[in-house]
């Protein structure tokens, strides 16, 4: 249960001040670039991470959690869990920009920037780096350690930056389902729930193939960084 809580709390404060980020930069009374945006997103990563990670393991995000479980480094009885309060927790933080900024009408929501394919390509491929970098460099089912922190966040920021033309950049299931719940906006959701799934599905099999063979396992455990 803390660690749901945990789950939820994380996802919540995460998505919120990185939503607001964007609410902001597309504000005409505000001058935030893409760039600060990017780094504002990888230095809350690396935050949560250094605060969560030894509790919950810090996934905040259903592709990271079903990621770990793939790799068979989380247990299957705590993946629903952590669904339901990552997708509760975005669910909270994307209603909340709605009484911040009643006429907004995107409130940050994500949309493709270019045609179909560019977008489902993209999102698949940055969710498949991230989860290769986290398995890599994680502990188990815990993405911990000083290091971690850096690089985690580092690449979230360096992964928003290049993606941002193509697909406005999500990675995150959980929060680009609360946004299409709460603009609403439904027409190309399913490029942002399908793709950084099989992202971080794909991660497993090549983590297997490129590291120890204990790598991707239920004992796998590595010092922390």
């Amino acid at each position: 249960m803390k660690k749901c809580v945990v789950e939820f709390f994380g996802t919540s404060s995460l998505i919120f001040v990185g939503t607001g980020a964007i609410i902001l930069k597309d504000h005409g009374s505000f001058s935030i670039s893409n760039i600060e945006v990017a780094f504002l997103f990888g230095v809350l990563v690396s935050v949560t991470i250094y605060f969560l990670g030894d509790i919950s393991g810090a996934p905040i995000n259903p592709a990271v959690t079903l990621g770990f479980w793939a790799a068979r480094r989380f247990p299957a009885s705590q993946v629903l869990p952590y669904l339901v309060s990552q997708w509760l927790g975005a669910l909270l933080a994307s209603f909340s920009p709605r009484l911040l900024f009643p006429h907004h009408l995107m409130l940050g929501a994500i949309e493709p920037a270019t045609s179909i394919i560019n977008p489902f390509v993209s999102e698949s491929f940055m969710t498949f780096l991230l989860r290769f970098v986290i398995l890599c460099i994680s502990r188990g089912s815990k993405i911990k350690g000083f290091m971690a922190g850096i690089a985690v966040g580092g690449f979230v920021a360096l992964e928003m930056l290049l993606a941002d033309p193509i697909s406005n950049v999500s990675l995150n299931p959980a929060r680009s389902l609360a946004l299409a719940v709460v603009v609403p906006r439904w027409e190309n959701l399913w490029i942002y729930l399908v793709a950084p799934l099989l992202g971080a599905f794909l991660a497993a099999p090549v983590c297997r193939c490129t590291q120890l063979e204990d790598c991707c396992s239920a004992a796998s455990e590595k010092p922390s960084l």
